[in-house]
């Protein structure tokens, strides 16, 4: 079956498969917001494609941490309030509260309709960073998202995570025709980059050969040090071109594996 994913700005998109909808790291307010954080100031360039209230009922929420205004701002946290569910890390969760189900690395959980198609969304490991990071990041998960349906491909997530082995090792346990880098080379305290940029993009292109790379997470935010424009390049050198599927913000658009 087919999956649409519509892209509504940074890490944020809306993703509707086997007639379930599922919204990545949800943030959704105005352009020029900033956000100061204990180490570093964080400014928002671009609005989001859809307002909240113009997305409609949502069956999940798949955010990767709760700890980076832009994974999660403060119209994103309102929107939590009003969703089934949300499901993210187990420190997130604590922090987070009410509703929201913490996952562990290879945790998963399951989402089912009337009709009794499901969902299993397994968590991912995630490093927001260079190794050795994670006491300044904070924990991060991505997700994949199987369907009991067998002509519906896998989808990976990989929420905010550079290359490193933990992603290599979703590569090899899922099959995914769809995969969702959380790209753009954001880089704040250091010398280094805290997601995938475009060597990392294109890594996790040969980890799943047969999967689109829809990339999110490239535009919007002053820390972004790259943008959907040089992976186009770098896809294009390198000879993955017809692999890379670029979104437009705020457009429903059909996705299937190459």
């Amino acid at each position: 079956m087919p999956i649409s994913i519509t892209l509504i700005g940074g890490p944020t998109a809306l993703i509707e498969i086997d007639g379930f909808r599922l919204l990545t790291d949800p943030t959704f307010d105005d352009a020029h917001t900033a956000y100061q954080l204990p180490h570093v100031k964080l400014e928002k360039t671009i609005g989001p494609a859809l307002k909240a209230d113009a997305i409609g009922p949502i069956d999940a929420v798949l955010l990767s941490h709760d700890q980076h205004s832009d994974n999660l701002d403060n119209s994103g946290r309102d929107f939590l309030k009003h969703v089934k569910r949300v499901l993210t890390t187990e420190a997130g969760a604590q922090r987070l509260g009410g509703h929201v189900e913490g996952l562990a690395p290879w945790g998963t959980a399951h989402l089912k309709d009337r009709d009794g198609n499901s969902l299993t969304i397994t968590a991912t490991p995630a490093r927001h960073g260079p190794a050795g990071i994670e006491p300044l990041s904070g924990d991060v998960i991505g997700f994949v998202v199987s369907s009991s349906r067998t002509d519906t491909t896998s989808v990976y997530i990989s929420g905010d995570t550079t290359w490193f082995d933990g992603v290599a090792e979703v590569a090899r346990r899922f099959k995914c025709g769809v995969v969702m880098p959380f790209a753009g080379a954001a880089q704040t305290r250091g010398p280094f980059h805290l997601t995938m940029d475009t060597n990392d993009t294109i890594e996790t292109a040969r980890a799943f050969p047969d999967a689109m790379i829809v990339p999110v997470h490239t535009e919007g935010w002053a820390h972004f040090r790259q943008n959907s424009e040089d992976l186009r390049k770098t896809f294009d050198v390198l000879g993955f071109g017809t692999r890379l599927r670029l979104l437009e913000p705020g457009v429903p658009t059909v996705v299937q594996a190459p």
